[in-house]
């Protein structure tokens, strides 16, 4: 598969601003018109996704017999394994004859599969798309200043014009209030806002389904196109500011995000290829806090952390159908209940060099599609809780995710084994009772009491420590100045994931020790 696509923005824009007395009055316009232009070429290379022919176990022959590429041709088929794939072989009655004309494992299509008038091999669907996207925004605010308090007031108006059109209007209200006797500051704001489709792949996931190539290999439950429609969010904000005289500062809020209309990211089969997904609603509440310390006899100090809840809700409203069903609210990747960078530094002299320590902690993120015992991903033999089946992974994401069956570990592919060793055990190849079953970078819940919204398989939680020391004027100058910064990351080797198959991003760990040095020249 490749991907070919454009996304061209242009637009005006046009404010005016009038100031008197309490009053800052700003009234504008905005038009953008965004060009899609989509190229998707792709092909079948899973010789089991469109098999003509099955097995005596109902399982899909791979090819190797040149014979096989209609389902008439199974009856009567020798086998060139017996061993894996027993006769009698039976025609597939999923076969998709339309699908053979691009399956790139079978070179010469069968004269039944309704291919394009010429087509003599089996080659790549190429699927286009194109569409304008027209945004207009009109709005009016006004900040008013009197006293200690603060007043901000808005209203502006979405016009939305794509694939589907949607109208909205948005009032916005902050107020704050400063008590200068004791240092605070309070504030508190709503807003409605307009939340446009993502752009990538938009018009693939809007009407793929209404392609009779696309449909199936999206997984579309019909051939009804569902294309995605602007959502609405009702957005609360509260928070305070205050300082302890001149030796700290700290401000933090709370946040309420309630979509109508939530987006999300899916992906096509195991290609990069993402595209947007809408779901019923989500509600995203959290907290930011900040704490510092001004420099205080050259130590300086400052500590950020924040906490984030990613939920959202069935039923899937908008775009391609290739979400797998979810019951009930789940989680997605963006959700960690705490995460936290603190950094510390001291410059004894004015004038001189300084040492850093930064801690960074994260109590992990919503991993992907992780195995386990129970709960709502029940995956053991007969619906059995006390063994977890890890066939839904490859052997290579196994060792990515860190999995182990007591003592027993996957390995990597090799030139001999392009597959790889997935996990075994007694029980048989990539089955492990759960009391034995874990893994090293992955917090996986115990056996029956995993949630998709209370208690989903998380990234282990993790400590990263960075160690820096410079000087900003090496050699004392007043004109030109040279800095110099010597930084080691991640200083104890950690090893660990930030994400693990996430929909939008893959897989990634976090950077290994890194020594560094900068020179820095300022003039």
């Amino acid at each position: 598969m490749s991907q070919r696509r454009t996304l061209t923005n242009a637009g005006l824009r046009s404010d005016i601003s009038y100031v008197k007395g309490i009053h800052n009055l700003k009234v504008g316009a905005t038009y953008e018109q965004t060009f899609l232009d989509e190229k998707d070429p792709f092909g079948i290379v899973d010789p089991t996704l469109n098999a003509p022919c099955l097995d005596a176990n109902g399982a899909p022959v791979f090819v190797g017999n040149p014979g096989l590429n209609d389902p008439g041709n199974c009856a009567g088929a020798s086998s060139t394994n017996p061993a894996l794939y027993p006769t009698p072989f039976v025609a597939n009655p999923g076969f998709n004859s339309l699908l053979g004309c691009y399956d790139l494992t079978r070179p010469t299509p069968s004269s039944n599969d309704p291919c394009p008038p010429g087509t003599t091999a089996s080659g790549l669907y190429t699927f286009n798309g194109h569409t304008d996207v027209k945004e207009l925004a009109l709005y009016i605010q006004d900040t008013v200043t009197k006293g200690n308090w603060a007043l901000n007031l808005g209203l502006r108006g979405d016009f939305y014009n794509g694939l589907t059109t949607h109208r909205e209007a948005e009032p916005r209200l902050g107020v704050a209030y400063n008590i200068k006797r004791t240092n605070t500051v309070l504030r508190v704001s709503y807003a409605r806002t307009l939340e446009s489709p993502f752009n990538e792949n938009l018009v693939l996931s809007s009407i793929g389904c209404s392609n009779a190539v696309v449909n199936p290999l999206l997984l579309c439950s019909s051939p009804v196109s569902n294309p995605l429609s602007p959502g609405w969010r009702n957005e609360f904000h509260a928070g305070i500011q205050q300082a302890f005289g001149r030796y700290l500062v700290f401000s933090g809020e709370y946040i309420w995000k309630y979509t109508h209309n939530g987006y999300d990211f899916s992906v096509l089969g195991a290609t990069p290829i993402t595209f947007p997904v809408e779901w019923n609603n989500s509600k995203i509440p959290g907290y930011a806090g900040r704490v510092s310390v001004p420099n205080l006899h050259g130590f300086s100090a400052l500590m950020v952390f924040s906490s984030v809840a990613a939920r959202f809700f069935t039923p899937q409203i908008g775009g391609a159908g290739s979400v797998p069903a979810a019951v009930g609210p789940f989680r997605i990747d963006h959700d960690e209940k705490f995460n936290m960078t603190a950094h510390v530094q001291y410059q004894p002299w004015k004038v001189g060099p300084w040492l850093g320590f930064n801690w960074r902690y994260d109590s992990g993120l919503v991993a992907g599609p992780a195995p386990c015992a129970g709960g709502n991903c029940a995956n053991g033999p007969a619906g059995t809780d006390t063994v977890v089946d890890t066939s839904g992974l490859s052997a290579d994401q196994e060792v990515a995710a860190g999995l182990f069956c007591g003592s027993v570990r996957p390995s990597l592919p090799t030139p001999g084994n392009p597959v790889g060793v997935p996990l075994s055990s007694g029980l048989g190849t990539n089955l492990c009772p759960a009391s034995q079953y874990g893994s090293s970078l992955l917090q996986i819940p115990a056996p029956g009491t995993e949630n998709d919204d209370h208690n989903p398989p998380r990234i282990a939680p993790r400590h990263l420590f960075d160690v820096s020391v410079g000087d900003d004027n090496l050699f004392k100058g007043n004109h030109y100045k040279w800095s110099l910064t010597l930084t080691a990351v991640n200083v104890t080797n950690k090893l660990a994931l930030y994400n693990f198959l996430s929909t939008f991003s893959g897989t990634h760990y976090v950077t290994p020790r890194s020594l560094t040095a900068q020179l820095g020249f300022h003039f």
